[in-house]
């Protein structure tokens, strides 16, 4: 019979001690304010706060009225998914490739990993530099291929840009995990496919990719999370929505309704709307995309 390894508290205050930082953690910095904007979406607020009136769902009436933000559900869908698809996709090809480097693995790596340590808002300018229509080097490229190329006035050429941007950022986080997934794969199980004749494309598919699977699954919720909340400096500093609302996601068109625009109102039931969204996508990867992982 297996020894018991549970761990018995002899006081039953000890076990709520020692989670109790991590409690208040959350409470101050994610339910606090959770609560916050929950209140501040029923009231019409002045552009300093100093007059509040309530006006129950009057603000979420007005949003699904507002066409412009209707359009920024489409945005941010077509975003999002390009974001998680090529940067998951693009991220485990890297990590097949590295996986198989023999020499010079550790300097492959680290380069690989670098753009992990670039803040968003430096990484939005540093591709608007590189597709800037006058003076960037991969925009002279394009026009040399004869597309006219112009993520200013474009709002296509703007949506790229800013995919590539948060793919780039996120693809070294990615590419770790995957790396680490298939390292803890027992090599003993790849060699016994390609005992049986298999492949290093029928191994991946049928060994590999299915013990990778719960890392996927991790990654997936991570990178839609990732595109709905963490791209806001890059779409911010790279196209700042434009041209036109062509790239304003619902994350970015919360800050401009509410600190410029200075709706307070309408911004905090935009949050309201986008944390209700998250939230839903999320308990539909578990309760259905779940399914498919191999554990």
């Amino acid at each position: 019979m297996a020894a018991d390894k549970r761990v018995r508290f002899k006081s039953w205050w000890l076990p709520w001690a020692l989670v109790a930082p991590q409690l208040a953690v959350v409470g101050v910095f994610f339910f606090w304010p959770a609560a916050q904007t929950l209140y501040s979406s029923v009231l019409q607020q002045d552009a300093f706060g100093s007059s509040t009136q309530f006006v129950g769902l009057e603000n979420f009436r007005s949003l699904f009225a507002d066409e412009s933000y209707l359009a920024s559900f489409k945005t941010t869908a077509v975003f999002s998914l390009l974001v998680a698809v090529i940067g998951l996709s693009a991220a485990l090809l890297l990590a097949v490739m590295a996986d198989r480097v023999v020499r010079g693995a550790a300097i492959y790596k680290t380069l690989l990993i670098w753009p992990y340590a670039v803040a968003p808002a430096v990484a939005g300018v540093l591709w608007l530099f590189m597709f800037a229509p006058s003076i960037g080097i991969v925009s002279y490229w394009i026009r040399a291929l004869g597309v006219d190329w112009n993520p200013l006035l474009n709002g296509t050429h703007a949506m790229v840009l800013i995919v590539l941007a948060a793919v780039w950022k996120q693809i070294s986080y990615n590419f770790l995990f995957f790396l680490a997934g298939m390292q803890s794969i027992p090599k003993s199980l790849i060699e016994a496919a390609a005992i049986d004749g298999a492949g290093p494309w029928r191994r991946f598919w049928t060994v590999q990719f299915p013990l990778l699977t719960p890392t996927s699954f991790f990654l997936l919720v991570i990178n839609m999370i990732y595109a709905f909340f963490e791209t806001f400096a890059i779409v911010d500093s790279a196209t700042h929505g434009g041209p036109g609302k062509d790239t304003a996601i619902l994350v970015y068109k919360i800050y401009y309704d509410g600190f410029k625009a200075l709706d307070l109102g309408g911004s905090a039931a935009q949050s309201v709307v986008l944390m209700a969204i998250v939230i839903a996508l999320t308990v539909v990867q578990f309760r259905y995309v779940e399914k498919r992982v191999n554990y």
